[in-house]
C-alpha cells in the first residue's frame, strides 16, 4: 500500500478542521496538521478533540504561513517515510473524498504533481465568488507565464498532491513561505521538468472566511511571478540550453524594444516640429514591430510546446537515497 500523507496546514480554521479530518478516507496513512501559530490554538483544539490516530500536530511558535506550514509537514512527512504528499486546507472548501483521484495519477507514474481545477465544466464557476473569480483569473495568467506551465487551466488551485522523491530535490529554503507558496511550487517543479496535470474538482464555498485578500495579493503576487518568469527564461533557453526559441525570444525584444523607441522618437518630433512623420519612417516602424510580435509569437508557441508531458519521478532513488537523488539531479541540469 502506497504511504500517502495529507498535510493540513491550520490558521483560523479552527470550526472546519475537525469535519475536514473525519472525511479523509482510509487510502491515507498520515495526517499532519501544522498549526501555524494560530490564535486560536487549532492544534490544541484537534489534540484534545480527534481520536484519529493516524494525525499528528506540528507546531510553529511564530506565524509562517500557509507555504511555511506545508514545508513543516512535507519535510516531516518525508521522514516518516510518506511516498505522496497531500495538501490539504483545513477550511472545508476542499473535499477529501477526492484524495485518491489526485494520487493514482502520480501512482501509475504519469504525474510528479496533481492539481485541483475548478474550471473544467461551466457550472462549477457558479458556485464561486465573483472577486475570487476575477482574481483567479489574473493570477493564473501570471502563474503561467512564470512557471511555463501553459496548459493548466487552475494553477492558483491549492489542492494538489506531490511525489515525495520530487519533493526531497526541492531547495524549500527559496520556496515562498506564504500565500505565493502554490504558485512558487509551479516554478520549483517546471525548474525540474516535472510533470504536472490537473484533477477536476467542485470548491465548496459556505460561510468559512479566506484569509487571503485578492485585491492586496494581486501586487505582490505580479511582482513575485515576473521574477519567477525571468529567473526560469534565463535558466531554461540561457543556461540549460540554447535553441532557436532563445534566438527568438532575444530578437523579438530587440525589434519591439527598438520599435517602440523608434515610434515615441518619431511622434515625439512630429510635436515638436509641427511636420508629419514620412511614410517611409511610419512604414519601417510599423515592420519592424510587426517583426518582432511575430518572433514573440514564435517564441510563445515553442515555449508552450515544451511544456513537460514525462513524470520525472521513476527517475530518482528510492527515498531517503540523497546521493541517488543528487545524481539524477546533475542529470536533470544537463538534459
Amino acid at each position: 500500500m502506497v504511504h500517502i500523507a495529507v498535510v493540513i496546514p491550520s490558521y483560523k480554521v479552527k470550526d472546519h478542521i475537525l469535519r475536514t479530518i473525519e472525511a479523509i478516507g482510509p487510502e491515507v496513512s498520515s495526517i499532519y496538521v501544522v498549526d501555524d501559530s494560530c490564535p486560536d490554538q487549532s492544534g490544541k483544539f484537534v489534540e484534545e478533540n480527534c481520536k484519529d490516530s493516524r494525525v499528528r500536530v506540528l507546531y510553529h511558535a511564530v506565524n509562517k504561513g500557509v507555504g511555511g506550514g506545508m514545508i513543516t509537514g512535507y519535510q516531516k512527512a518525508i521522514s516518516d517515510g510518506a511516498e505522496i504528499l497531500v495538501k490539504l486546507d483545513g477550511d472545508g472548501q476542499m473535499d477529501p473524498r477526492l484524495i485518491p483521484k489526485f494520487c493514482l495519477p502520480i501512482e501509475k507514474g504519469l504525474a510528479d504533481y496533481t492539481k485541483g481545477n475548478r474550471f473544467f465544466a461551466g457550472k462549477a464557476l457558479k458556485g464561486m465568488p465573483p472577486i475570487r473569480l476575477i482574481g483567479n483569473a489574473a493570477l493564473s495568467f501570471m502563474t503561467k507565464a512564470s512557471s511555463g506551465y501553459w496548459t493548466m487551466l487552475d494553477p492558483t488551485n491549492g489542492y494538489t498532491a506531490l511525489n515525495a522523491k520530487v519533493a526531497s530535490v526541492i531547495d524549500f529554503d527559496t520556496v515562498s513561505e506564504r500565500y505565493f507558496f502554490e504558485s512558487d511550487m509551479l516554478f520549483q517543479l517546471g525548474k525540474l521538468r516535472a510533470r504536472v496535470i490537473d484533477i477536476p474538482i467542485m470548491s465548496l464555498y459556505g460561510m468559512e472566511k479566506s484569509n487571503l485578500k485578492i485585491v492586496d495579493a494581486l501586487p505582490e503576487f505580479f511582482m513575485k511571478n515576473i521574477q519567477n518568469m525571468l529567473k526560469r527564461l534565463i535558466y531554461t533557453y540561457f543556461i540549460r540550453g540554447f535553441s532557436l526559441a532563445s534566438i527568438a525570444l532575444v530578437l523579438s525584444l530587440v525589434f519591439i524594444v527598438f520599435g517602440v523607441v523608434a515610434a515615441t522618437l518619431i511622434a515625439v518630433n512630429a510635436n515638436a516640429t509641427s511636420v508629419p512623420a514620412s511614410t517611409g519612417a511610419i512604414v519601417a516602424t510599423a515592420l519592424i514591430l510587426s517583426f518582432g510580435f511575430q518572433l514573440m509569437m514564435t517564441f510563445l508557441s515553442s515555449d508552450i510546446a515544451s511544456t513537460p508531458d514525462v513524470a520525472i519521478h521513476p527517475l530518482l532513488g528510492d527515498l531517503p537515497g540523497a546521493p541517488l537523488v543528487q545524481s539524477n539531479q546533475h542529470f536533470l541540469d544537463e538534459e
